[in-house]
């Protein structure tokens, strides 16, 4: 109880202030969106991605589709005691994302925020659920299909269609919250420090010999990614604008600068207690991280973009692709 109750107090906090910045604290950085784009095509040869908050993220090159987390049901501080997925708002979420099928549902790490919906989202789309052990307890706690369950080791790479992806063991942000492993079948309703973290990874999506790092949560192991490149980092933010310069520098350094990135994309930025299909509402410390952001971009000569919410974008547009 002391969790939740010191968590509630916190998000309390954080949520009242988020909520003092306008909206236009994200329209303030509209010259650093990035463009719109229609939706990939079979046989287009392209990539497209689409951002719904926090950090799921839709891939589709026109034949097969992919996505991270998946969260939709957003559920509201007061309810941390108990929560559970929202069935029909992940509906009407995957509607209005015009997702009819996927390949794979691959949840970050095992937080709420990231894998409430995962397995809900998975069963709706015909996905395979890959993750963590402790992410595959969620769906044994939902009675998702054992068949339809894959977990994954460090440094391994499962295949759909011409998608690659490479999941690597990282770090959560350092916030003690809800750390360990979950270690048996997770039935909701729950508490929301049932969702432990389990592994956090970095996970390297390669399509066409183009390769986009997603980052989940602002943490880092030293070295972890060292011989790896990434073409796009799509990077997570969430807390990262609270911590100090060396810690930030450090970040920048494990997750843009090693792996040879041209272009960085922050997401986890929103404040992930209001409805998804509103306006996202950027949280604490958003403006420091972008600024931080664009004051190392603009050093490194790497280009910041933020993604626009429910929008088909093409992430690696206008990026020259490295010599392997």
């Amino acid at each position: 109880m002391k969790w939740i109750a010191s968590l509630i107090a916190t998000l309390a906090v954080t949520a009242s202030l988020a909520e003092t910045q306008s909206t236009s604290a994200v329209g303030a950085y509209s010259e650093s969106m990035l463009p719109a784009s229609a939706r990939a095509e079979a046989g287009a040869k392209k990539l497209t991605v689409m951002f719904i908050g926090v950090t799921t993220l839709l891939f589709d090159d026109g034949e097969t589709a992919i996505m991270t987390d998946g969260y939709f049901t957003r559920a509201p501080r007061e309810s941390l005691n108990s929560i559970q997925p929202d069935k029909d708002r992940i509906a009407r979420s995957l509607q209005r994302a015009g997702v009819k099928s996927l390949a794979a549902v691959i949840p970050l790490h095992s937080h709420f925020d990231h894998a409430l919906d995962s397995p809900v989202v998975a069963l709706q789309t015909g996905a395979l659920l890959v993750g963590s052990e402790s992410t595959a307890n969620i769906a044994r706690g939902y009675s998702f299909p054992e068949k339809r369950i894959r977990t994954v080791s460090n440094g391994e790479t499962v295949s759909f269609g011409r998608f690659n992806v490479t999941f690597v063991i990282s770090a959560h942000l350092p916030n003690n919250f809800a750390m360990g492993e979950i270690t048996a079948p997770l039935s909701v309703p729950a508490k929301a420090t049932d969702f432990k973290v389990g592994d956090a990874y970095s996970v390297f999506i390669e399509h066409d010999g183009r390769t986009i790092l997603v980052q989940g949560s602002a943490g880092f192991v030293p070295g972890g990614l060292s011989g790896r490149r990434a073409d796009v980092v799509y990077l997570g933010i969430g807390g990262l604008g609270l911590r100090d310069t060396p810690y930030k520098d450090s970040y920048w350094q494990e997750l843009v600068r090693s792996v040879g990135a041209r272009r960085v994309v922050p997401i986890h930025w929103d404040n992930f207690f209001k409805p998804v299909d509103e306006v996202l509402i950027p949280d604490t410390g958003f403006d420091k991280a972008m600024e931080f952001l664009l004051n190392r971009g603009k050093e490194d000569g790497i280009d910041i973009r933020l993604p626009p919410a429910w929008t088909w974008t093409e992430p690696l547009s206008g990026i020259r692709q490295r010599k392997q």
